[in-house]
């Protein structure tokens, strides 16, 4: 492929991604627009956002490249981030927003949750903080490293300029654009993806002959493996515990910070349900399209056995290059780069508002609403510049840590963000338990091997952190629920009202006898 058509690709790709961050460094005056675009997202924007920022390079490297090594059994996986992602903006959505106003105007998850619960003690905003931060310094080094093997694979380029000139980038459109700059980036970031994952196996499709000559090609290329046609199944092979395990990363949806602080910015409760039909038909398309470029794969390279693929994960790469001019090739490789820069920004945005808002602002430390901004931005290069020493190294794993991680925040987040916002009675301390065991067993779980106790840990960690942590909150919130004094009764009254607010204004109507 020419490269010159394609470094012209990514070059203008590049620079509309800092014209926009520095279109948004003008509509930043504090930090709270800094950090949640003084909520005025719009439902298109806050769906696209949340899609590009969660769907990073395993959508169009990881999915295709699984799908084209072991068949349809390997999509499992997005139809449990399909039905995870409605029930998000089905029901976590509308009430996050309306709630974390009504909280005295929380614009971070952890001060949401000190918010919520009165936790006198910031000990629950602060172990939050702490987990935002040490897991995400880690996602966002994962995403540099991502970028850096894109460059070093695709121009010959060595890792070390790749990782920098993405991490450059990345920095320089979010340090000035803020959230709302992340966001608009998101947004061409999330077209580019579904456009490239529509045109690549319809174009490759056609190429073959149409859909029966495509299925027909994999039965005959799974025949001549020996496999029997098998990879059309999205049985062959499977497990219940596999599947089970598939379909969980679902759950990861409810307690993924970057995620649901798009929820938080939209301007008005309503607005999630335009959200969910534009954020939920996105991801759809975009799973269907990175689902038949691997089928397309398998029947392209069989009916050219000329042409070999020589790791499966490039499958989406190596048919742009072959089915395109190299100028839209190139554009197709952005969108690789799209996927990786979308969620480093955004991840960048959630680091430095755990600094920020959710540690030196705890500590009684108050500044104007310019410096404020600034040590927003302060956060997101402090957070970069860790991530880059972390990711000088290339052999870092990316796909186990990104796993990790997801599977982290989800059964440490998930499980009190949906309490918090559908029971009354979930009080701080059951909170503060449930946070505290979901990392925990995530932990233990993800480092046990998977041959132990008759191959019990070769289930997604998420399953057992997610499940245990709502038992263990659920339990303990039931046990400290009554009020020791007057005081906590009085407190634990103003916690009802305002819970009753939120779900008032949730559902758009008007709540006035709130409790002062």
């Amino acid at each position: 492929m020419d490269t010159t058509f394609t470094l012209i690709a990514i070059l203008l790709y590049f620079a509309v991604m800092l014209a926009i961050g520095f279109y948004a460094s003008r509509k930043n005056n504090d930090l709270d627009d800094y950090m949640l675009a003084g909520r005025r997202l719009p439902p298109f924007v806050a769906a696209l956002s949340a899609g590009a920022s969660d769907m990073s390079g395993w959508l169009l490297l990881g999915l295709p490249g699984a799908v084209y090594a072991s068949g349809l059994v390997e999509a499992w996986i997005a139809v449990g981030l399909t039905i995870g992602a409605w029930l998000n903006w089905k029901f976590i959505a509308p009430r996050l927003r309306a709630y974390t106003e009504v909280a005295r105007n929380s614009i971070t998850i952890p001060s949401f949750l000190e918010n919520r619960f009165r936790d006198r003690s910031h000990l629950l905003r602060i172990v939050a903080g702490a987990i935002v931060l040490v897991y995400f310094t880690f996602y966002v080094s994962s995403g540099m490293v991502a970028g850096g093997k894109f460059f070093d694979s695709s121009f010959g380029s060595t890792y070390l300029v790749g990782m920098l000139l993405v991490a450059g980038v990345t920095l320089v459109y979010t340090l000035f654009g803020g959230f709302l700059g992340a966001s608009l980036t998101d947004v061409v970031q999330g077209l580019l993806m579904m456009a490239a994952l529509i045109a690549v196996p319809v174009v490759a499709i056609m190429n073959i002959g149409g859909w029966n000559e495509l299925v027909g090609s994999i039965q005959a290329a799974d025949t001549a493996l020996g496999e029997g046609g098998n990879r059309l199944s999205f049985f062959a092979n499977a497990t219940w515990v596999g599947i089970v395990s598939a379909l969980a990363w679902g759950l990861g949806y409810f307690g993924q910070p970057h995620i649901i602080v798009r929820f938080m910015a939209l301007r008005s409760a309503q607005d999630a349900v335009a959200g969910r039909r534009i954020g939920v038909a996105w991801m759809a398309l975009c799973a269907v399209g990175a689902v038949l470029t691997a089928l397309a794969g398998i029947a392209y390279f069989h009916a050219h056995p000329d042409l070999t693929l020589n790791d499966p994960e490039t499958v989406f790469l190596v048919l742009a290059q072959i089915l395109f001019h190299p100028l839209v090739a190139g554009l197709v490789l952005a969108a690789v780069l799209a996927a990786v820069m979308s969620t480093i920004s955004s991840q960048l945005i959630v680091c430095s508002s755990a600094l920020v808002q959710d540690l030196y602002k705890l500590f009684g430390r108050r500044a104007s609403a310019r410096t404020e901004l600034w040590l927003g931005r302060g956060g997101v290069i402090f957070v970069a510049a860790i991530s880059i020493v972390i990711a000088l190294d290339p052999e870092a794993s990316v796909l186990e840590l990104v796993a990790f991680a997801w599977a982290g925040f989800g059964a440490s987040f998930g499980p009190i963000v949906i309490l918090a916002l559908f029971w009354k009675g979930f009080n701080n301390w059951g909170a503060l338990s449930s946070l505290v065991v979901g990392a925990v067993i995530v932990f233990w779980w993800g480092n046990m091997p998977d041959e132990a106790w008759g191959g019990m840990f070769t289930l997604y960690e998420i399953v057992p952190g997610f499940v245990l942590a709502t038992i263990i909150g659920t339990v303990v919130s039931l046990a400290t629920q009554r009020p020791r004094d007057a005081a906590s009764a009085e407190m634990t009254a103003e916690i009802s009202a305002e819970f009753d607010e939120a779900v008032a204004v949730a559902k758009g109507k008007e709540y006035v006898e709130r409790v002062h």
